[in-house]
């Protein structure tokens, strides 16, 4: 089957805060407290309306989610570049390439294709067992960190993705 990307809309809030709860219980478990892993419709309802949130989908089936907070928006992130958040794949999905899928496309088709942006950046715990290293092999390089009152210290990444413009 075809995997497709589309815009979540307001309609899409319930699916999408089912989709992190479940994703981010691992993240729950070892300690780590993102605030996605708390969203409810209702706040899952205001970041889709924030900000720009990308499903991917396969025969009508949620495999994952990517959003982008803006620099003009309610949250922006740390260096008024758009910023990701709220990467998530169902644990349904499989071992597929899903979240390195999910960057891909919200780097290149979005970012670089769409949005001529030269930089992204995103955050996660400093304390997590694998996912500041999976973003550093993503080309993605530490600028800063930050205790956001979450219980873990917020690692901040940036990784250029248009080098020079024409």
């Amino acid at each position: 089957m075809t995997q497709t990307f589309r815009l979540a809309q307001a309609v899409d809030a319930p699916a999408l805060a089912e989709l992190l709860r479940q994703a981010y219980v691992s993240n729950t478990e070892l300690g780590i407290h993102f605030a996605a892993a708390h969203a409810d419709a209702q706040a899952a309802e205001k970041h889709i309306s924030n900000n720009v949130c990308y499903f991917l989908e396969e025969g009508g089936r949620l495999l994952g989610t990517i959003s982008l907070r803006m620099p003009w928006g309610p949250n922006p992130g740390p260096a008024g570049l758009p910023h990701i958040g709220w990467l998530a794949v169902s644990p349904t999905a499989g071992k597929k390439g899903i979240g390195s899928r999910l960057l891909d496309f919200i780097e290149q088709d979005i970012a670089r294709d769409q949005l001529k942006c030269p930089a992204l950046t995103l955050g996660t715990a400093v304390e997590h067992p694998w996912l500041p290293q999976f973003y550093e092999i993503r080309g993605y390089e530490k600028f800063a960190e930050a205790d956001l009152g979450l219980g873990h210290i917020t690692a901040y990444f940036k990784k250029t993705i248009i080098k020079s413009f024409k």
